[in-house]
């Protein structure tokens, strides 16, 4: 039986293929999937269904300090005993140094394989397509985070001068 990934994959290849050329809404691509009845969900483990939930929310849980809305819980991915877990905290309750050091350098880790595999696609796609332009992504996110930040605290004085 396939992956939920797989299964998708294949069903996304299979609308491509069968009714369009043109880029796709997953919404089109869904209804369609479930009229021809290619969606066969494996049952889900109720556990399984919390955590992920739980996890959910907590990834989207912010606070504000006064200066700056920052994530509230924070994970690490960790081996206890030969299983793999993620173990969950609470930046400003139970979070030590080393675990928020040790959760920000896995979230980097993240960030810098989403640009390898952006790189990869863009090299791909100008080699496959020499007579366009190159696309070649820029991977220094400085600029991108001064900018985000200067907006925050543009939105925060004038938030702070309304209330005056």
């Amino acid at each position: 039986m396939a992956t939920r990934r797989e299964q998708g994959a294949d069903i996304l290849d299979r609308y491509l293929d069968e009714v369009t050329n043109d880029p796709a809404s997953l919404d089109e691509v869904a209804e369609w999937a479930l009229g021809k009845g290619l969606f066969r969900p494996a049952p889900m483990d109720i556990r399984k269904m919390c955590r992920e939930i739980i996890a959910e929310g907590a990834r989207a849980q912010k606070r504000f300090d006064g200066k700056r809305w920052y994530r509230a819980k924070h994970s690490v991915r960790t081996n206890v005993g030969g299983v793999q877990l993620n173990l969950w905290a609470d930046i400003d309750k139970n979070a030590s140094h080393s675990f928020m050091s040790k959760s920000i350098g896995q979230r980097r880790r993240s960030i810098a394989d989403d640009c390898f595999s952006m790189k990869m696609d863009a090299d791909h796609f100008s080699e496959a397509h020499p007579d366009q332009l190159p696309i070649q992504p820029v991977l220094d996110f400085t600029e991108d985070v001064a900018e985000r930040e200067a907006a925050e605290r543009l939105a925060r004085d004038r938030r702070d001068k309304a209330a005056a």
